[in-house]
C-alpha cells in the first residue's frame, strides 16, 4: 500500500511540473507575440543602429513591423544595413527603414538632425538611446589624456540635446516611450572607469528625473542597465577582476529581447549575470565592505603591474 502511495506521489508531482512547464511555455510564447504586436505600425528611432546592439533592435523592430529611423555616422554602413533588412524581410510586413545620419562628435549639426528625424514620419513612438562610449584608465590619466575630448563624444549631455528637441512633439502627442540603454555602471562603479562611470551615473539621474517630469503627459521612460558581453572590455579591468568580462555580460540578442518586452511592462530593468548582481546589492547594503574589497583589488593589480625588483 505505502508504495502505491510513493509511485502515485511521484508521479502527481511530475504531473504537476510537466503542466506548469507546459503553461509557461506557452505565458512566453504569448509574451513574445504581444511584445511584437506592441511596435507593429510604431515610429521607432534607434539612435546608433551601427552597434552590435543597435543591428541587432533594428532586426528584431523591423520583423515587427515597425516604422525604423535608424541613426549612425556612417551613411554607407547605414545603407548596407537597411539593405540587408529588407533582403531578409517579407516586404509586405515591413516598412523600409529611414535614414538619418547622426554623428555625435559634430553638435553643430543636432537641430538639422532633429529636423529631418521629425520629418521622417511626422511624429515618434519609441526613442531607444544605445550610443555610447568607453573611456578607460587611472583617473589621474583620465583627467590628463581623455576627459578634455569627452564633450565632443558620445556623453549624458549629447542625449539631452534629442531628447528636448523631441520632446515638444511628444508632450503634444501625449504619448511615447524613451528607453535608455545603460551600462550597470550607472548604479555601480568600477576601478579604472571613473568617466565613464561618472557619464553613466549622470545620464541615470538625467533620466530619473526626466521620468517624473514628463508622467503627465503620458510619456513612458524605461532604464535598462546592463553588462554588455563584448571583446573589447579593457583589460584593466578584467586583470582587476580576475573574471573574463564576456562571462559577466549580457548579449546584445537578450537585450534587444528584453527592449522589446519593455514596451509592454514599462519599467526599469537590470540586464547581469549573478556576480555584478551580487557586487550591486553588497554595494547597496554593505557599503563598507564593498569599498574595501574595490581598494584591495586596486592593490592587487598594482602589485602584479609593478613587482618588486
Amino acid at each position: 500500500m505505502l508504495e502505491r502511495l510513493d509511485v502515485t506521489s511521484v508521479w502527481l508531482v511530475l504531473s504537476v511540473v510537466v503542466v506548469a512547464a507546459g503553461v509557461f511555455y506557452l505565458y512566453s510564447l504569448i509574451l513574445r507575440h504581444l511584445a511584437k504586436t506592441t511596435v507593429r505600425n510604431k515610429v521607432v528611432l534607434i539612435t546608433d543602429s551601427l552597434s552590435t546592439l543597435g543591428n541587432e533592435c533594428a532586426k528584431l523592430f523591423h520583423t515587427g513591423g515597425a516604422r525604423l529611423i535608424l541613426c549612425g555616422s556612417n551613411w554607407e554602413k547605414l545603407e548596407t544595413q537597411v539593405e540587408r533588412l529588407m533582403s531578409e524581410s517579407d516586404p509586405t510586413l515591413t516598412f523600409p527603414p529611414k535614414l538619418v545620419e547622426l554623428d555625435f562628435s559634430n553638435m553643430e549639426s543636432i537641430p538639422e538632425v532633429i529636423s529631418e528625424i521629425l520629418e521622417c514620419y511626422g511624429s515618434l513612438d519609441v526613442l531607444i538611446f544605445n550610443s555610447s562610449m568607453k573611456v578607460k584608465g587611472p583617473v589621474q590619466y583620465c583627467l590628463e589624456k581623455i576627459c578634455q575630448p569627452v564633450p565632443s563624444g558620445v556623453s549624458w549631455l549629447n542625449y539631452t540635446f534629442i531628447i528636448t528637441g523631441v520632446l515638444p512633439s511628444l508632450i503634444s502627442r501625449r504619448t511615447g516611450h524613451i528607453l535608455l540603454v545603460n551600462s550597470i555602471q550607472g548604479k555601480l562603479t568600477v576601478p579604472f572607469r571613473t568617466t565613464y562611470a561618472a557619464s553613466k551615473h549622470a545620464v541615470q539621474a538625467f533620466f530619473d528625473c526626466l521620468r517624473a517630469e514628463v508622467q503627465e503627459y503620458g510619456i513612458t521612460i524605461s532604464t535598462i542597465n546592463q553588462t554588455p558581453s563584448t571583446n573589447s572590455a579593457d583589460e584593466i579591468t578584467a586583470k582587476w577582476t580576475d573574471f573574463k568580462p564576456k562571462s559577466l555580460g549580457v548579449t546584445p540578442k537578450e537585450m534587444a529581447t528584453e527592449l522589446l518586452k519593455t514596451l509592454s511592462s514599462k519599467k526599469e530593468i537590470l540586464m547581469a549575470r549573478s556576480i555584478p548582481k551580487a557586487a550591486l546589492y553588497v554595494r547597496s547594503l554593505f557599503p563598507n565592505l564593498f569599498f574595501a574589497i574595490m581598494a584591495a583589488g586596486v592593490r592587487n593589480t598594482a602589485a602584479v603591474e609593478t613587482p618588486d625588483d
